[in-house]
């Protein structure tokens, strides 16, 4: 029933991705100085998938780049240098020498000002140049001495003048606000700059720049976006530096690839050359959703353009195939990156890292960590969170605790990330105290909650069904003043799907549509997990060819979700040939990948592929994680296979793994089947000692062990601690009781755990009353079912007629 609600609302919520954008042309049809007529070019365009079939070649001139002079920082030859003021005229010079003073009032700006206008004998006229020069010169100034509210003062002071129209120039006003966005003063930036629109000022391509500018630096991308469409709106042409912070504004904003070469087809119409920072921006750029292909495709056309790549260039690569997991790609990056000259730094060293751990290579990934060390390159916040995080995936808790420990010890501060994933492996651990103790850590070591510490909260409390805490954290985040952004969207769908809430994380991604936020990779993959939690694999199967016909690139990720849903709608042979296109290299068999297919196929019982997909994984020399273990360890635990489930006890022992919950409720659920099954208590006193939160599952399978050999006052006595400090009990718990008092002919018990389980809103199904009739029936005993049948509205004022009915059917199947 719920599956077929599941697919009515989909009806409404599917397509997920708006049409996009046209195919777009060739990124690099133009770009020379040149104008030697030559043959076609044999360099393949970039995206070529994205462009228009062109039947007849048309003969293009060589691509030759423009040197240009770099622009930034690193070009600068004053940089690091003392404030240079040798274009101020004197009295500039010592009104800038005055405002800088921290002893200087601004109540006095007025008198100090009026000098800057007034002849000074032996001095030039104060012509509207000067004037201007000597403005921009002082508000500059004031910004590099960090002095922001003076150089506030100083334009508001100017501003206000009835001259300001002559004296502002665009200059001016770029400088302006660009110091109020470094000094995070985003909101005030905007309000100057939208009066100076109104008031007809010269804002110019520049100021527009630095408005941008400061709503990217300080996070503020979808505003950052609104105020270039203005900009084009009003006929303002962005220049080269303005594309090129868009471009990292798509990047941070995750925009679908193809929107990103859109924007630089529109740089090519209006005639502007790509210069070596876009092509670094858009190697970033493909970070999000795994476009290591289409980042491969922009270094090698940026080398083929005539541009020589830097050690920002590598950096970039190397990111992107550390967040992809191409670990062996990012090797080969390093060795070109060397051999041209340029060492590793930590940044290096840290996408590598991360390439590594993501892949679950956690060995190598230590052993970076130590030739970094043997090279003096002493290894930072970004190196240990990285290696805390591969640890805590992988279920190696105390691996994770000592690199803590070490990153402590060697002085190093841990930051919002650090703890980000501290609180992370304690939530899904179920050590829900000790998250909550890291989360207050954060403000007691001078941090703050960032959106993926709430993210993270969101996550944690998702994935173990706790929809009220979901919801309250969610207000929380927006009361502490932050707006939820893709990341935050894309995790409160996932939380609520895991929580069994489809409705609400529909509700969730529709809010995200009507806030503006463009699905990206990470949101199909969210909807693509629910579907799979539900089986509904034909839904997911149409999500797939969406995602691929909007050019969405699917991911690994999207096939394990592929494989669930398949696992969950009991469609066995659509699994096992998926199976088979990943053993065959037609999808390429990630580790994360072979992990999935040892869990799907434990959850539905195969045990010969369960064991084919795990030996898979070790032979390709994958490192397991607690996820693939625990699943081992189960389908060993329902099968009896004591032997093998202790060898795979022995291996996560060995291998540093630290066992979860789950490996602790399969080992309960061997035992409580077997001759041994007091050891199922046993488990549930030492994970209560080591202080994990056992969970219903855990209570239910120690019941159900005394329940199955007669021990029912150890049964009620679980029972009784479980409804004292544990979970609610549920139909399972009250149905086990039922059974077991049932064929024990102890059916006044059996019928007063019904009377209880009503009275505390337990509603009773249709085993509950089987258990009872059927047991009357074995027993002979068809009179009293009869009679239990006719009495029963008196127990259950709530039972259909339909029920009654079918109970009666059911006595009288077991009687002929």
């Amino acid at each position: 029933m719920q599956a077929v609600l599941m697919t009515e609302k989909l009806k409404l919520s599917l397509p997920l991705l708006l049409p996009g954008p046209p195919p777009s042309k060739p990124l690099f049809p133009d770009q020379h100085l040149s104008t030697i007529p030559s043959p076609p070019p044999l360099i393949t365009p970039l995206l070529q998938n994205l462009q228009p079939h062109t039947p007849t070649p048309i003969p293009q001139s060589p691509i030759v780049p423009r040197r240009r002079k770099r622009i930034g920082k690193s070009q600068d030859s004053n940089r690091g240098k003392p404030w240079s003021h040798g274009r101020l005229s004197p009295t500039g010079q010592r009104i800038l020498r005055t405002l800088k003073d921290p002893a200087f009032n601004l109540t006095e700006i007025d008198e100090l000002l009026v000098e800057l206008f007034e002849q000074q004998p032996g001095e030039s006229g104060s012509s509207v140049v000067s004037l201007s020069l000597d403005v921009l010169g002082i508000i500059k100034g004031l910004g590099f001495y960090k002095k922001c509210d003076a150089a506030l003062s100083v334009f508001e002071w100017v501003r206000n003048r009835k001259d300001s129209e002559l004296l502002l120039n665009s200059s001016i006003i770029a400088i302006i606000i660009s110091i109020l966005g470094k000094e995070g003063r985003v909101s005030a930036a905007a309000s100057l700059f939208h009066n100076l629109c109104k008031d007809g000022l010269d804002v110019d391509v520049y100021a527009y720049t630095s408005m941008i500018t400061a709503f990217t630096s300080n996070g503020r991308y979808r505003e950052a976006v609104m105020v270039f469409k203005k900009m084009e709106d009003v006929g303002c042409k962005p220049t080269l530096i303005t594309y090129n912070v868009i471009l990292n504004v798509y990047g941070k904003m995750g925009m679908p690839w193809n929107k990103m070469v859109g924007l630089v087809d529109r740089m090519k119409s209006a005639g502007i050359a790509l210069d070596s920072y876009t092509y670094n921006t858009l190697i970033s750029c493909c970070r999000r959703g795994n476009l290591y292909e289409e980042a491969a495709e922009v270094f090698k056309e940026m080398k083929l353009v005539g541009f020589s790549p830097d050690k920002v260039t590598y950096n970039a690569l190397l990111d992107v195939y550390g967040k992809s997991r191409r670990s062996k790609e990012a090797m080969v990056v390093l060795q070109e990156m060397e051999g041209n000259g340029f060492p590793p730094s930590i940044v290096t060293y840290n996408s590598l890292i991360s390439a590594y751990a993501r892949d679950g290579l956690l060995e190598e990934a230590l052993e970076l960590k130590n030739q970094m060390v043997e090279k003096g390159i002493k290894p930072d916040v970004f190196t240990y969170t990285t290696l805390l995080s591969g640890f805590e995936k992988s279920g190696k808790d105390e691996a994770a605790v000592q690199i803590f420990e070490e990153m402590r010890n060697e002085g190093c501060k841990p930051n919002i990330c650090t703890f980000n994933a501290l609180m992370k492996m304690h939530g899904n651990r179920g050590k829900f105290t000790e998250m909550m103790k890291v989360f207050e850590d954060i403000k007691t070591c001078q941090c703050s909650p960032d959106i993926v510490t709430w993210n993270t909260l969101l996550a944690v409390f998702g994935q173990n069904g706790m929809d009220c805490e979901v919801s309250g954290v969610f207000k929380e985040m927006k009361r502490a003043g932050f707006v939820p952004e893709r990341d935050t969207f894309n995790t409160l769908i996932s939380a609520y799907s895991r929580c069994g809430s489809f409705d609400q994380a529909m509700a969730v991604y529709k809010s995200m549509l009507e806030a503006g936020v463009t699905p990206d990779l990470s949101t199909y993959n969210a909807v693509l997990a629910a579907l799979a939690r539900g089986g509904l694999w034909s839904q997911s199967e149409k999500v797939l060819a969406e995602m691929k016909d909007g050019r969405c690139k699917p991911n690994e990720l999207t096939y394990c979700s592929l494989l669930h849903a398949y696992a969950n709608g009991k469609e066995i042979e659509r699994m096992h040939a998926l199976a088979e296109e990943i053993y065959s290299g037609i999808i390429e068999p990630r580790p994360i990948l072979l992990k999935t297919l040892v869990l799907v196929n434990s959850k539905c019982d195969l045990l010969m592929e369960t064991e084919r997909a795990f030996l898979e994984l070790r032979q390709r020399e994958f490192s397991p994680d607690i996820t693939t273990l625990n699943s081992m360890v189960s389908i060993y635990g329902r099968r009896q296979m004591v032997s093998k489930a202790n060898e795979i006890l022995d291996f996560m022992k060995r291998g540093g793994f630290t066992p979860s919950l789950a490996t602790y409720n399969s080992l309960m659920y061997m035992y409580s089947r077997s001759a041994n099954f007091d050891r199922s208590e046993e488990i549930l006193r030492e994970i209560l000692a080591k202080g994990i939160k056992p969970d219903i599952i855990s209570f239910n399978t120690v019941i159900y062990a005394y329940c199955r050999n007669g021990r029912m006052r150890d049964a009620s006595r679980v029972l009784s601690e479980m409804t004292e400090s544990g979970p609610t009990p549920d139909i399972i718990t009250y149905n086990t009781f039922i059974a077991s008092y049932a064929a024990d002919s102890m059916f006044v018990e059996a019928i007063d755990v019904v009377s209880y389980m009503i009275k505390h809103g337990c509603k009773p199904n249709q085993s509950t009353y089987n258990s009872i009739v059927d047991w009357y029936c074995k027993l002979n005993r068809r009179d009293e079912a009869s009679m239990f049948i006719n009495n029963l509205r008196k127990l259950d004022p709530h039972i259909s007629k339909d029920e009654e009915y079918r109970l009666f059917e059911r006595m009288a199947k077991k009687w002929s």
